[in-house]
């Protein structure tokens, strides 16, 4: 070990900050009436969009694909740390050396560094141009642990806590016992070297991205697949909490209560209205969820740290999601900044068209504090589509969901 590397580890133990995510984790997991919430920014699009990833550039005009630079996009990612409202940044392992190992913008901050530490072929987006996402998924990891920890193929026993010490894992069933099975059997090899090597993670569980045979009840089936996968794994190799698609309250209320030891969060999905963003968070949180996973909702907003400032006020309870929704529009004001959306627009909560072609717009509803969640998109009889729809719909899927 160099002495430049020796004097980096003894910086980094110093000046190591005690993360809001373990304090709320600790407070929620002794009392499951806490109140508080965590929050992530889902900055690892990379992994799966590619150029597209940094979202549109503010030069991005009708017809022309312009969009934000990896530096640009790595830049807002340092705004927010330096804001300090998330409690996790997740990034990709590439970005994690920039910022974690190399700047060390965590040292000194309470927002915990987060990597997606596996790329399921599913996320394998090439802005369409790709045929992987209509395939069902199969298991892969482009990140190793060693990677994210330390930077480099084989971390020295002192060189671990360099990086990111936290990952997400993400799984995907398709109601097939040969690819699921090869799915957990993957999980399991991910457990027991993250136990070995002393890493932290947390559990995504995606939708069936091309099932055969589509279970008769989705939310049902996504749940029955976490409490039985989990059942036989100990405390030592289990997820922090969970990241999954939000099925509407009862799903939520069902999984919520059925373990005190597992704490659920849910990605974002799509864009939709300002509302959409918040309302889904208040409901969600309402119905037992703690923590709230947000890749497009925040990537796409006017001001990006505006957006989060009034989102983490949802999140504690300061404001409803529709007073939430007309503040932010009233700093966006004095920002000088134009919203996507007249305010009455915004105010209005949308559900995806259920088509696998993805046609079809958005159903307005009315404005209100409380509105029931937005019906998932329907999912369709795969047997009876080509690849080409079986592409578009996972396509379409995916602009739907994605964190």
């Amino acid at each position: 070990m160099t002495e430049s590397t020796i004097a980096l580890n003894l910086a980094a133990k110093k000046n190591r900050m005690q993360k809001s995510l373990d304090q709320k984790l600790a407070r929620i997991l002794a009392d499951s009436s806490c109140r508080d919430f965590i929050l992530a920014d889902a900055k690892d699009a990379d992994m799966a969009f590619g150029l597209a990833a940094p979202g549109r550039s503010p030069e991005h005009y009708a017809g022309e694909a312009h969009f934000r630079t990896l530096d640009e996009f790595r830049q807002l990612m340092r705004e927010i740390v330096a804001q300090g409202l998330v409690d996790i940044m997740l990034t990709s392992a590439s970005s994690n050396e920039v910022l974690a190992i190399n700047e060390r913008l965590f040292d000194n901050s309470h927002v915990t560094p987060a990597v997606r530490a596996n790329d399921t072929t599913d996320i394998w987006l090439a802005h369409g141009t790709g045929r992987y996402g209509g395939q069902p998924s199969q298991p892969f990891r482009s990140a190793t642990i060693d990677h994210i920890q330390c930077g480099k193929v084989e971390c020295g026993p002192d060189e671990r806590h360099l990086g990111a010490n936290l990952g997400l894992y993400s799984v995907t069933f398709n109601n097939d016992v040969n690819l699921d099975r090869r799915t957990l059997e993957a999980y399991k090899a991910f457990r027991i070297e993250a136990e070995a090597k002393g890493f932290r993670h947390f559990l995504e569980v995606f939708d069936p991205n091309a099932p055969e045979q589509p279970p008769a009840d989705l939310a049902r089936f996504i749940n029955d697949h976490i409490a039985r996968t989990l059942a036989g794994v100990t405390s030592r190799g289990r997820p922090l909490f969970l990241k999954i698609v939000y099925h509407g309250p009862a799903a939520m209320e069902a999984l919520a209560r059925y373990d005190s030891s597992l704490v659920v969060g849910i990605l974002g999905g799509s864009a939709g209205t300002t509302f959409d963003a918040f309302q889904m968070l208040w409901e969600a949180k309402k119905y037992g969820a703690r923590v709230a996973l947000y890749g497009r909702k925040i990537n796409n907003a006017e001001h990006q740290l505006t957006f989060i400032y009034y989102l983490r006020a949802v999140a504690d309870d300061q404001l409803d999601p529709a007073e939430a929704v007309k503040a932010y529009h009233g700093a966006l004001g004095k920002l000088g900044i134009r919203p996507h959306r007249a305010l009455a627009d915004d105010l209005v909560q949308t559900e995806t068209a259920g088509s696998y072609s993805g046609t079809g717009g958005g159903v307005r509803k009315a404005p209100r504090s409380a509105a029931r969640p937005a019906a998932a998109a329907a999912t369709p009889d795969f047997s009876k589509m080509s690849q080409a729809e079986k592409v578009q719909w996972n396509l379409d899927r995916w602009k739907r969901i994605v964190g």
